[in-house]
């Protein structure tokens, strides 16, 4: 029988292993060139601890690399056959529970999908009877209704008839998105809509968000035959849940959220196939369940998957990527990579689940076919409610597996990838899929705080999973694929690889202020396998980016992301980690925020980047773009003018500092130059400029 999906091998795998192994070969070398040049003892103490430090730092950083190489040494690509699965399986395809979390509907615009309030949903549940038969209609793509009249409105090539009727969809959009905006504005629902459902009266005023019960609501039961659109077809079961929530009772954040949508949606519909997005997201590709049912129902390989991750993609991203948030060498090449493993990560979002697994069941060696599992109750709305309600209540999870052996994990940060390990490790595979046409589409962050607190909460959440149990070397030993750990500490170990990169920063331009060689002469032949490693990296960088849709502009802005996220994103969650680990502090979750002013959007579709505020890390980002500037120009007169002939030996270092002030380019601007209110604070410029210049009046010891 032929099989519903194929696998690729990913084209210029020869020329990568060659780069791998001769940059293996530079790096060796490289490692070999510090322990035989180690400074002697009359060199100083100084040269001799930044000796010591430059080593560590190119050791940690040689060690990261040959982990980077196993997500890329094998990358193999995936193409479903939706026609061969129509031919075979239309009459029997399983349900799909969609699920869609959000936890506060200010900070993550509720009309972007029209889905988190249960007002909202609501709203949905009537529009939906003229926008789906609309949809079907016109065949729409996307058919998120913001999305497509973002995009779409204006075609006239469909006729009279589709130009009338779309002013008529775009104008209930409206009205109901106003409605939506207006009620959350208020912080209240009219009396005259309460009235119109019973759900309302769910809520009163000693509810609030850390502290209230139970609520389910069918909104719209896919049982009902009356539940119609307006051409009379069946729609789907739509249900509002806010799971239980006490003080002194942890809720565990968004597992504890996907835990409780896991059980209530098994009494309420109990579809095989589970989908979750997050709140941001829309559907971009009509046919992206029918593609993932391609893989859960091959009948060689689909009874061993567990679940198939999409790419996150997103429908903001500036020209030239400013803040580094399309990651497409990651989506293309890296996920791909581990997926290539059998071992896909679950990156908690625009993911399809087999029910069985994300319960907690291991793989079976004589499964065979999704158990189509239908829901036969024959119970009224208000007794599943009541059934549902108990489902996501505080306590009944205490004495059970939930979250640890069934669902989500609880106790870290990235939930969503330490489920994924623990599945696998029960002995199910999972696939990573990236269709030509994006299946979702969400929104990034679009100021460079929102992306480095992002950046920060990811970090520092899977750099707790390398040091707990969770280790992939450890507890995925003999489990997983050596590659598929190796893979997994390609972002497990985001956040100490600050600490090498702020060395590297730090280090050589004041080295370069005092006159200190840390490499070797341009004349030596040591100066070979680091001019290699450097021009080869950078060389097969670039390649690899533009492969994979970047620009050139696009690719630099990815290289000044990753400085400033090495050294304060993945600092502060390296510190933070290490902070939690010492019982000091708790996990907690920090929800990123996606609504913006329109001044700011304004300044980040210049490519113009956003600070305005007196963080921490802008302070650090402004104080080491001012280190190496300082550093630089500085060096550069003490070679001119008190010894031309050192420039042989730190010529190294001048183009180390000179690199990194034209990646800090943006920085200066919004210090020196920049007006507007994304410009870097006067407080943020005053003590930039004075730690980087005490650091450089520091005497040498």
């Amino acid at each position: 029988m032929v099989p519903l999906f194929e696998t690729k091998e990913a084209k210029a795998r020869v020329s990568h292993r060659v780069f791998a192994a001769t940059g293996f070969v530079g790096i060796c070398l490289i490692l070999i060139y510090r322990l035989v040049n180690f400074p002697k003892e009359e060199q100083g103490g100084g040269r001799r601890w930044a000796w010591i430090g430059i080593f560590m730092a190119e050791l940690f950083f040689s060690l990261f690399w040959i982990i980077t190489q196993s997500v890329r040494w094998s990358v193999k690509n995936h193409l479903p056959f939706k026609d061969r699965l129509s031919l075979r399986h239309e009459e029997k395809l399983p349900g799909v529970d969609i699920f869609v979390c959000t936890a506060d509907p200010i900070s993550e615009p509720p009309t972007l999908v029209i889905k988190f309030t249960f007002y909202a949903l609501l709203e949905a549940s009537h529009f939906s009877k003229y926008w789906i038969p609309f949809c079907k209609k016109f065949d729409v793509e996307p058919r998120s209704p913001e999305a497509w009249f973002a995009k779409k409105l204006g075609e006239k090539d469909k006729g009279t008839t589709y130009a009338q009727e779309c002013l008529t969809m775009k104008k209930q959009y409206q009205d109901m998105k106003k409605r939506i905006e207006s009620a959350i504005a208020k912080g209240s629902i009219s009396k005259e809509t309460r009235n119109q459902h019973k759900g309302f009266s769910e809520w009163n005023c000693k509810i609030t968000k850390q502290d209230h019960q139970s609520i389910v609501q069918i909104i719209v039961d896919g049982r009902d035959t009356n539940a119609v659109d307006k051409e009379g077809c069946q729609l789907p079961t739509l249900v509002y849940m806010a799971r239980e929530k006490r003080s002194g009772c942890p809720h565990n954040f968004k597992a504890g959220a996907m835990n409780a949508l896991i059980r209530v949606s098994s009494v309420i519909s109990n579809g095989p196939v589970i989908l979750n997005l997050d709140c941001d997201m829309y559907a971009n590709d009509g046919d992206a369940i029918r593609e993932a049912l391609c893989f859960l129902l091959d009948e060689k390989r689909g009874h061993e998957i567990a679940f198939v991750q999409h790419p996150q993609r997103f429908d903001n991203i500036c020209k030239n990527d400013l803040y580094a948030n399309s990651y497409l060498v990651v989506n293309q090449v890296e996920l791909a990579g581990i997926g290539s493993y059998d071992a896909a990560l679950y990156c908690g979002t625009g993911c399809f689940h087999r029910r069985e697994s994300l319960s907690g069941a291991k793989y079976p060696k004589d499964y065979r076919n999704i158990n189509e599992a239908k829901n036969n109750d024959n119970r009224s709305v208000d007794e599943l409610e009541k059934a549902s309600k108990v489902l996501a209540s505080c306590s009944y999870e205490k004495n059970t597996h939930w979250g640890k052996e069934m669902g989500l994990v609880y106790g870290c940060a990235a939930e969503d990838v330490v489920t994924g390990l623990t599945i696998q490790c029960r002995e199910w595979k999972s696939m990573y899929f990236k269709p030509n046409k994006p299946a979702f589409l969400g929104v990034a962050p679009v100021t460079l705080d929102i992306a480095l607190g992002q950046m920060k909460r990811w970090s520092e959440g899977m750099f707790q999973i390398f040091l707990s149990k969770y280790c992939p070397f450890i507890y995925g030993h003999g489990k997983i694929k050596f590659g598929a750990q190796m893979g997994y500490c390609n972002y497990l170990l985001w956040a100490p690889l600050s600490l090498p990169t702020l060395f590297y920063v730090i280090v050589p331009p004041l080295c370069l202020r005092h006159g200190i060689s840390l490499f070797p002469k341009v004349s030596s032949l040591w100066f070979i396998p680091f001019a290699y490693v450097f021009v080869a990296q950078n060389a097969y960088s670039i390649c690899e980016a533009l492969s994979c849709g970047h620009k050139l502009k696009s690719w630099w802005n990815l290289q000044r992301m990753l400085i400033i996220r090495r050294t304060t994103a993945f600092f502060f969650g390296f510190v933070d980690c290490i902070v939690k680990q010492m019982g000091l502090s708790q996990t907690a979750f920090a929800i990123t925020t996606k609504v913006v002013t329109e001044d700011v959007m304004e300044r980040y579709e210049q490519e113009m980047m956003e600070f305005g505020s007196s963080s921490v890390m802008f302070t650090i980002v402004a104080t080491l773009a001012m280190l190496n500037l300082f550093s630089l120009i500085g060096g550069f007169i003490d070679i001119i003018f008190l010894d031309f002939g050192a420039l042989g030996n730190l010529m190294c270092q001048i183009i180390l500092c000179g690199l990194m002030v034209l990646v800090n380019v943006p920085i200066y601007e919004a210090l020196f130059i920049r007006k507007d209110k994304g410009c870097m604070p006067f407080s943020v410029m005053f003590k930039s400029m004075f730690l980087a210049s005490l650091a450089c009046l520091l005497p040498y010891v």
